[in-house]
């Protein structure tokens, strides 16, 4: 069991979710402490601005990888104790358009590992599409462990930014789609109407 430290920002733009997990690679997976810490609101503008890869991407992509640099320092802080050796850094995604091969997600692993002095793992949806996928979801194969051990057929929905549903078959049958907005309208409701998110 490795244990490592995932990092999320997700479509809603509302902060950065680090958690830690200690995991075989394949269907062990035990869950630690987690911690939300949420960005700064001219951050949240900035990062808004440079949707669909547009505007000052690399200014915004440095900020985003010492916002999370500090995100894991306060975690650490908080929760010494989960010892992890290892980062999963998602970054954030500014463009998706796996149909015409493309996807782009900011943030810097190799700066990020500088700065934390830890083994950084990124660019998972580059990764996912180069080798013939959408890049998106990527939840699906952490669901089959949690699940690996739980009756089949069985679905698992993904309520983030955007909805995701995993469903899981027999042995290697995963089947895994976007279903459309989640949360994301909702954070823009509220930011409309009331100023924060």
């Amino acid at each position: 069991m490795i244990p490592a430290l995932g990092l999320m920002s997700g479509t809603s733009l509302d902060g950065i979710d680090v958690a830690a997990i200690a995991s075989d690679g394949e269907a062990a997976v035990t869950t630690g402490p987690a911690l939300t810490v949420p960005y700064p609101d001219d951050f949240r503008e900035r990062l808004r601005a440079v949707l669909g890869g547009v505007g000052p991407v690399a200014a915004v992509e440095e900020e985003l990888t010492r916002l999370h640099a500090a995100a894991i320092a306060a975690f650490r802080a908080r929760h010494p104790e989960t010892g992890f050796t290892l980062i999963g850094f998602h970054g954030h995604t500014i463009l998706h358009q796996p149909e015409q091969r493309r996807t782009w997600q900011i943030g810097d692993g190799a700066r990020l590992a500088r700065l934390t002095g830890c083994d950084v793992v990124a660019d998972f949806r580059g990764a996912d599409v180069a080798a013939g996928g959408e890049g998106a979801p990527l939840a699906p194969l952490y669901h089959a462990a949690l699940a690996a051990r739980l009756a089949k057929p069985l679905a698992v929905l993904n309520l983030g930014g955007v909805g995701n549903v995993t469903w899981i078959g027999s042995p290697g049958r995963i089947l895994a789609f976007d279903t459309g907005p989640g949360n994301a309208p909702l954070d823009d409701w509220v930011r409309r109407h009331t100023g924060r998110a």
